[in-house]
C-alpha cells in the first residue's frame, strides 16, 4: 500500500478516536449524574496537555519508536475508555453511575495517554515521510485532513447509530438510545484506539537518532520561557491564553445546548432535526475546519498574520453569539448552521497562523520548544481556566431537568461574545508585530 495511504489511515483513525465523545459526552454525562461536572472533564483534556506531551516526546525521541510509542499509549487509552464504557453498560441506559470518582479516574487516565498521541502522530508521519524522500509541505497537508474526515466520520456515526431491546439500527430520528447520548460513545472510542494501536505496528520504523546531550530545561522545553523577556512574544503568548481560554466552551456544551430544546414546551422546536441529531448539526464545524485550513495561506497573503489572527479572535464573538440568538427550527438553525461555519475560522485561524508567528519569530534553537509554549499557552491553560469559568457560568444560570441542561443559555452565551470582543479589541490595539517579520 503507498505509504501516504498508510499515513492518511493513521490520521483518519487518530481523530476518529477524538470524534467519537468529544462533542458528545455532556449528554452522556448529564444523564449518569455528572452533569455539573462537564466543565472538568474538558479541563482534565488540557490538564494534561500541559505535561504529558512532553514526557511522551521525551520518551520518543530517546527510548522508543514513536509509531511503537503512538501505538502504546492508543492501548492504554483505549482499554480505559472501554472501562469507561462497561462502567455505563453496568449501571444501565439513564441511570447515575454509582462510582462516579472511578469513572474520572478511569477518564482522566485515558486522555492522559490520548492527547500525547496528537503529537506523536505528526512526529510519526513527518519521520516516515522524510525517510521515504517526501516533501512534507506538500505531502503532509493532505494526510492531515483525513484526521479531520475521521472526525467527522465517528460524529455522524455516533449521531445516527442506536442500540436498544430492538437491536442495532441507525436513525435520524428521535431515539434515547442514540450513542451520542449513551455510554456507547465511549466503546466506538475504546475499539478504534485498539485497532489504530494495532495498525501502528505494522508501520515502517522511525529509527531512534542519538542527539547532543541536554540540560533539564532544555530536554522540558523550559528555554522557550526566555521568550518572555521580549514584550511582542510576552503579549503574543498572553494573548495565546487567553484565546484559548474559548477553545473548549463549544466542545462542552453546544452538545447538550441543542440538545436541552428537546425539552421545549413548543413541539415544532423539540420535534426538530437539530434538537435531536446535535453531534450531527456540530459536525459542520469540522467541515468549515478542514476548509479553512486551505484558505490560510491566501489570507495570510493578503492581510498579514494580525489581520489573520483577528479576524480569529472575532470569529469567537460570532460562533458564541449566533448560539445565543439562533434556536433548532427554522428560521432559527440557520444560525446555527451559521455558527459551525465560523467555527472553522475562529479555530484554524489562530492555531495555524499563531504556530506560523512562533516560527518566524522564533531562532532554530528555541523552534520547537517555542511550538509546545505555544500548545501549553492555548490548549493546556487557556482551555483549562476558560472551560473551568464557563462550566461555573453555565452551572449559575442552567440546571438539569428531565435529563436536559436547561435554563438561560442566551445569557451564558452572550457572556462569553463578550469576552471574545474584549479579547479582539485588546489584541487589535496592543499587539503590534513586526510589519516586515509579519
Amino acid at each position: 500500500m503507498n505509504i501516504k495511504v498508510r499515513l492518511a489511515l493513521m490520521n483518519f483513525l487518530e481523530f476518529a478516536v477524538w470524534g467519537a465523545y468529544l462533542t458528545c459526552m455532556g449528554n452522556y454525562l448529564g444523564s449518569a449524574g455528572l452533569g455539573g461536572q462537564i466543565s472538568w472533564f474538558y479541563a482534565i483534556q488540557g490538564i494534561v496537555s500541559i505535561f504529558m506531551p512532553t514526557i511522551m516526546g521525551i520518551v520518543a525521541d530517546k527510548y522508543i519508536q514513536p509509531q511503537r510509542l503512538l501505538g502504546l499509549c492508543h492501548l492504554v487509552a483505549g482499554a480505559a475508555m472501554l472501562c469507561l464504557w462497561y462502567m455505563g453498560l453496568q449501571a444501565g441506559f439513564g441511570n447515575e453511575l454509582p462510582g462516579k470518582s472511578l469513572f474520572i479516574a478511569v477518564y482522566t487516565i485515558s486522555v492522559a495517554f490520548y492527547m500525547p498521541t496528537l503529537a506523536l502522530s505528526n512526529t510519526t508521519a513527518f519521520t516516515i515521510l522524510k525517510n521515504e524522500g517526501l516533501d512534507t509541505v506538500k505531502d503532509f497537508p493532505p494526510i492531515r485532513v483525513l484526521g479531520t474526515v475521521g472526525f467527522i466520520a465517528t460524529m455522524w456515526f455516533v449521531n445516527c447509530a442506536a442500540l436498544d431491546d430492538g437491536g442495532f439500527t441507525f436513525t435520524l430520528g428521535e431515539n434515547a438510545y442514540k450513542f451520542q447520548y449513551t455510554y456507547m460513545q465511549f466503546f466506538v472510542s475504546g475499539v478504534l484506539s485498539l485497532l489504530l494501536c494495532l495498525y501502528c505496528f505494522t508501520l515502517p520504523e522511525c529509527k531512534l537518532e542519538k542527539k547532543p546531550a541536554q540540560t533539564l530545561a532544555e530536554s522540558f522545553g523550559l528555554n522557550a520561557f526566555k521568550l518572555f523577556k521580549t514584550k511582542k512574544m510576552a503579549l503574543f503568548f498572553i494573548f495565546s491564553a487567553m484565546l484559548g481560554m474559548s477553545l473548549q466552551v463549544t466542545n462542552g456544551y453546544a452538545g447538550p445546548f441543542i440538545t436541552s430544546f428537546k425539552g421545549s414546551a413548543d413541539p415544532l422546536i423539540a420535534s426538530s432535526f437539530a434538537a435531536n441529531n446535535a453531534t450531527l448539526l456540530t459536525s459542520i464545524s469540522q467541515i468549515s475546519e478542514a476548509l479553512c485550513i486551505l484558505m490560510i495561506p491566501f489570507f495570510l497573503r493578503r492581510y498579514g498574520i494580525k489581520g489573520v489572527m483577528l479576524m480569529s479572535m472575532f470569529a469567537w464573538v460570532f460562533r458564541f453569539g449566533f448560539f445565543g440568538v439562533g434556536n433548532p427550527a427554522m428560521p432559527g438553525v440557520i444560525l446555527f448552521i451559521l455558527s459551525c461555519i465560523v467555527y472553522g475560522v475562529a479555530f484554524d485561524f489562530f492555531n495555524v497562523s499563531g504556530a506560523m508567528f512562533v516560527d518566524q519569530e522564533c531562532s532554530p534553537s528555541v523552534k520547537a520548544s517555542a511550538q509546545g509554549l505555544f500548545m501549553l499557552m492555548t490548549n493546556g491553560l487557556g482551555a483549562t481556566i476558560g472551560t473551568l469559568a464557563a462550566g461555573e457560568i453555565v452551572n449559575h444560570y442552567c440546571s438539569w431537568q428531565d435529563g436536559f441542561l436547561q435554563g438561560d443559555w442566551q445569557t451564558c452565551w452572550f457572556i462569553f461574545a463578550g469576552f471574545a470582543l474584549v479579547v479582539g479589541v485588546a489584541f487589535a490595539i496592543i499587539f503590534n508585530p513586526d510589519k516586515k517579520k509579519a
